[in-house]
């Protein structure tokens, strides 16, 4: 049996829903990575193109293009935040990664690549049925994650935000697409994007505080 096949197998049966290998391990690295992203580890980005890669023979299986190319883009955009993270450029003055609320300049460009986007993949996907069999959330949930990974390795607050609003729709896509696993999951997600949001509100708060003269002495 090759890798591959193994993965698309089915783990388990619970409340009806058949949980395959692929679904379950690729999204419980991808919570192990959004928990360290909360702790603002350079190691969420690893750990988050590990679960890109599993999660991409999850997505075949359910014949979701849009799944599959957005786990491409988790990989990609991970791999990006990594080296933005371990270049240091994203630090405080204590070494830890900075975090921040966006510019609103910085928020109308995030919304608007997320609107012009949503809407290029899903006429693409509308053009191309074969690609996806439910093109508007599953464009919709692409783009999304790209534009939350973005403000992720910028280190902005919003990321959080930008995480609950995929999750709305996320959720039942993954349930009607037979990946039940991932549907439980993102419940998961939600309670931790809410904690890791306080978190990282907080610390933004700390961040924009100016430090006293003679503190850094």
């Amino acid at each position: 049996m090759s890798a591959v096949s193994w993965l698309d197998g089915e783990a388990f049966t619970a409340l009806g829903q058949h949980v395959i290998w692929s679904d379950m391990l690729g999204n419980t690295i991808g919570l192990i990575g959004l928990a360290l992203g909360w702790r603002r580890s350079v190691a969420t980005w690893p750990v988050q193109c590990l679960s890109g890669l599993v999660l991409i023979a999850a997505n075949l299986y359910a014949h979701l293009a849009g799944g599959v190319g957005k786990q491409f883009v988790v990989i990609v955009v991970a791999l990006w935040g990594w080296w933005q993270w371990r270049a240091g450029n994203r630090r405080g003055q204590d070494g830890s990664i900075a975090v921040r609320f966006a510019s609103w300049r910085e928020r109308g460009l995030l919304v608007a690549a997320a609107a012009l986007g949503t809407a290029a993949v899903g006429g693409l996907f509308t053009a191309l049925p074969q690609l996806s069999w439910n093109p508007w959330p599953d464009a919709y949930i692409f783009v999304g994650t790209l534009v939350a990974m973005i403000a992720q390795a910028r280190g902005l607050v919003e990321f959080w935000f930008a995480w609950l609003l995929v999750d709305l729709v996320g959720v039942p896509l993954d349930f009607a697409s037979g990946l039940a696993f991932s549907g439980f999951v993102y419940v998961l997600y939600g309670a931790l994007v809410l904690w890791g949001m306080r978190d990282w509100w907080l610390r933004s708060r700390d961040t924009a505080r100016p430090v006293p003269e003679g503190a850094a002495a």
